[in-house]
């Protein structure tokens, strides 16, 4: 059988390292570089041919993360790998998932288009923005979800005290299904409208909060707008505890500071991306997932199944 060799960018060199200890294998010698006027240049530094290449990287802002994880497959397909698989903890450009105005792109499309051009062979990403952008590739993609991960840390909660909030509708599902999974807890949902990108006004609140422990559930933090406005407006309606779990932190700009200001008791998110400890929020706590992305990997190199992981 092939070996499995992995590899990263720069921004997912550290999970990318817990990965292979928790597969027990010693990570593929690889160089990322710039040249003096900044072009990325990248080379694998051991043969990989006829080896089984997980490349791991986060595509998130700047584009030299999307074109470091481009080169990287690039170089490994010309090395005569047997199978190149995309890891992708955070798939950027996913929120760009649809032409809702005239004149704009479907920038998550496009990325997929230039992923498998680059010679990828599969995918594998966590809690993608939209499940649909699965259809936007035309390799196998495997789709894993933090739920496990926010299950053993929040343990078995009390339905008569907690309830699920999903910051907006097109986090229900997302929502409906922590609930499930911690205890078939009562869900709310946080109505609200965007004025403006990055910018959210809550409209009303749906469900019971008042005198409720909450746990607010997303997928990304971004400018951390969307999750201060919905803690206040359910502060207003006389909720307690409030914590919130999200699987990306991106936390932009002063987001770590507005989160500190908001009546927020506790944030949670995964390490699929690295926060600067500048943009941390006092009340954070990062989970690792280098386990259960490193299991993936494990059973699509034995080529057992993975569906057993999608819970």
């Amino acid at each position: 059988m092939s070996e499995i060799k992995l590899l990263s960018g720069i921004a997912s060199r550290k999970l990318m390292e817990d990965i292979a200890r928790y597969l027990e294998v010693v990570p593929a010698e690889s160089m990322v570089s710039r040249f003096s006027d900044g072009e990325i240049r990248v080379q694998i530094l051991e043969n990989v041919r006829g080896d089984d290449v997980f490349i791991v990287q986060s595509t998130q802002p700047p584009a030299d993360n999307l074109m470091e994880l481009l080169l990287l497959i690039d170089a490994a397909r010309r090395a005569s790998a047997s199978r190149v698989t995309a890891v992708i903890p955070y798939f950027g450009y996913a929120r760009q998932d649809r032409k809702d105005q005239p004149r704009v792109p479907i920038s998550s499309k496009l990325v997929a288009n230039l992923i498998e051009r680059a010679g990828a062979d599969r995918v594998l990403t966590v809690d993608l923005h939209a499940d649909q952008i699965q259809g936007f590739f035309d390799i196998p993609v495997d789709n894993l979800y933090a739920t496990p991960i926010f299950r053993e840390y929040f343990g078995h909660l009390d339905p008569n005290r907690y309830v699920i909030v999903s910051p907006d509708i097109g986090s229900i599902k997302r929502a409906r299904h922590m609930a499930n999974k911690l205890g078939n807890l009562p869900i709310a949902l946080v109505d609200k409208r965007r004025p403006s990108p990055n910018r959210a006004e809550v409209i009303n609140i749906v469900g019971e909060v008042s005198g409720k422990d909450l746990l607010i559930v997303d997928d990304i933090i971004d400018t951390g707008s969307t999750l201060c406005e919905a803690a206040k407006a359910l502060k207003e309606k006389g909720a307690n505890l409030i914590r919130a779990a999200a699987t990306h932190g991106l936390f932009s700009g002063n987001a770590g500071e507005k989160i500190d200001r908001a009546p927020i008791d506790e944030v949670v998110v995964t390490d699929t991306l690295t926060v600067d400890e500048g943009k941390r929020p006092g009340k954070l706590n990062i989970l690792g997932i280098a386990n259960l992305l490193g299991e993936a990997i494990r059973r699509i190199h034995e080529e057992r199944s993975v569906s057993s992981l999608f819970i």
